[in-house]
């Protein structure tokens, strides 16, 4: 089969499309149904705006809106993992609440990073 039979057979449009749809949909959930979600996107929406409004330069936005994702995306998982281990059981069990902490240290560490890079980022804009 020829290349580009099999790129046009992976990339198909309407599968494509069907996928975005069901990823808008997962972080539609999110935002409904977690506030933590809510929180975290309203907090990195203050930052990047803050972060434009004092015209940082753009290697200090791309570290802040890279580091405002990070915190995005390890709330994601930490989410998809404790809904997964609730599936597996309902029931308390030791090692499911051990993930379920790994899990939210992830969060934990990325927030404290996102603080500290903020610091770092906007602490001498304020300090004039």
């Amino acid at each position: 089969m020829p290349l580009v039979k099999i790129f046009r057979h992976i990339f198909k449009g309407r599968e494509f499309k069907e996928s975005l749809k069901l990823a808008v949909k997962g972080i539609l959930y999110l935002f409904l149904y977690h506030r933590n979600m809510r929180v975290i996107f309203l907090m990195g929406i203050a930052a990047s705006l803050l972060g434009l409004y004092l015209r940082l330069r753009g290697i200090e936005l791309a570290i802040l809106f890279t580091t405002v994702t990070i915190v995005f995306v390890s709330e994601i998982f930490n989410t998809a993992i404790e809904i997964l281990m609730d599936i597996v059981s309902e029931e308390h069990h030791v090692k499911i609440k051990l993930v379920k902490d790994i899990s939210a240290a992830v969060v934990l560490l990325a927030s404290l990073n996102a603080m500290v890079i903020g610091y770092i980022i906007f602490v001498h804009r304020f300090s004039r």
